[in-house]
């Protein structure tokens, strides 16, 4: 079957829409299907030994990670399924005047909407937001032929809440998977600790995630103003972005830049080798912005302790008091807390990260995740 999937985004931008994006190519065209994926040009991609194609097209406006692709019209030509990854600014609305356009020419094609995350923002951009979700979001969801969401729990507490209560049947559930073979415990690896000058025994707080300003819903500065609180140890801080300067000179201010490890921008194979270097991931993520946090099952699947922001979604990755803990967003004290109590117990932290590994080989090992995914994407009875 030929599916086109649209990302805003791809790797190596660091990215869970991106990602998610790129996994499923993978897998799909692991699974013999013909996959081209449609992205807003950055830099070049090594794709090759992936399996599918990569179309990068030239934007002609751009903000952001926002692109408008009106060559999607011309593009999309041929294909039984299109995967739309949202929000896609740019790219939402060009496929959604397609499929209108093309209903009325009698040409069929299977739509497919995941449903990320909500936009939030700040300033003139959380107006633009406000009124794109109130104005053109339902007519772009309306589309669908079918649209999945990562957990019901956000679906209902999101918002597309209205959409989902009116239409449930156009909704289906299917989490962020990772590949377990690929994410797994292992011991440290000796290079990355010669690299940052880090101890075999020093304890390892860890955050993964974009730096820019797309990505500020992360709250990365509630989790370096916890960090003074908490003592003998390291945060070791994953990824990169314009906001990367405004992060160090935090830490410097706070007199405790020698306790935090910014990393340059890292090759993904790196990655699981990262979340075992760590004795905890944290995710101190703000407002509804943060939908699943697929940082949060690749560190688990390294059978490594979390905590991270009780908010819809995230709440259905983390079991508070089994493979991790839950705060409140924004309490720094809280987050203090609960970083210092799974340092300190390793026993209770070690016992939190099996728990974790068992729940992401019983519910997101990407395998199982890609034969639901695939089914939505390739029956057409779904339709």
């Amino acid at each position: 079957m030929r599916v086109a999937i649209i990302s805003p985004v791809f790797p190596p931008y660091r990215s869970g829409i991106g990602n998610a994006a790129y996994r499923e190519a993978r897998d799909l065209a692991s699974r013999g299907h013909q996959v081209v994926v449609y992205t807003s040009k950055r830099r070049a991609v090594r794709v090759a030994a992936a399996g599918f194609s990569l179309r990068q097209l030239q934007p002609f406006l751009k903000y952001g990670n926002a692109a408008f692709l009106p060559q999607l019209f011309w593009e999309l030509k041929n294909f039984d399924t299109v995967h739309l990854h949202y929000p896609f600014f740019g790219g939402a609305e060009v496929m959604h005047k397609l499929k209108i356009k093309n209903e009325k020419l009698k040409i069929k094609f299977k739509l497919v909407i995941t449903y990320h995350h909500d936009v939030i923002g700040r300033g003139f951009l959380g107006k633009f937001f406000k009124w794109h979700t109130k104005n053109l979001m339902p007519k772009i969801l309306g589309a669908a032929d079918k649209i999945i969401v990562s957990s019901f729990d956000y679906a209902k507490n999101s918002n597309i809440k209205d959409i989902f209560k009116e239409h449930p049947e156009k909704f289906v559930e299917i989490p962020f998977g990772v590949d377990i073979k690929k994410f797994q415990p292992t011991s440290k690896d000796e290079r990355l600790l010669a690299k940052h000058n880090l101890k075999p025994d020093e304890k390892i707080i860890l955050f993964v995630g974009g730096l820019d300003r797309a990505h500020y819903f992360k709250g990365l500065e509630y989790l370096i103003s916890a960090k003074c609180q908490i003592l003998n140890s390291k945060l070791l801080i994953v990824g990169d972005g314009d906001l990367k300067p405004h992060y160090k000179k935090m830490a410097a201010d706070l007199k405790i830049s020698d306790q935090i490890i910014f990393t340059d921008a890292i090759e993904i194979d790196d990655l699981p080798k990262y979340y075992n270097l760590a004795n905890v991931l944290v995710l101190p993520s703000v407002d509804r912005s943060e939908a699943f946090g697929i940082v949060l099952i690749e560190a688990m699947a390294c059978g490594k302790p979390v905590i991270a922001s009780d908010l819809p979604g995230v709440r259905s990755v983390v079991d508070n008091g089994e493979n991790g803990f839950l705060v409140e967003p924004k309490n720094t004290s809280q987050l203090t807390e609960k970083i210092n109590y799974l340092l300190n117990n390793l026993d209770i932290a070690k016992q939190f990260g099996e728990n974790g590994r068992k729940k992401v080989e019983e519910k997101y090992d990407i395998q199982k995740v890609g034969e639901k995914l695939e089914k939505i994407l390739t029956d057409t009875n779904n339709e």
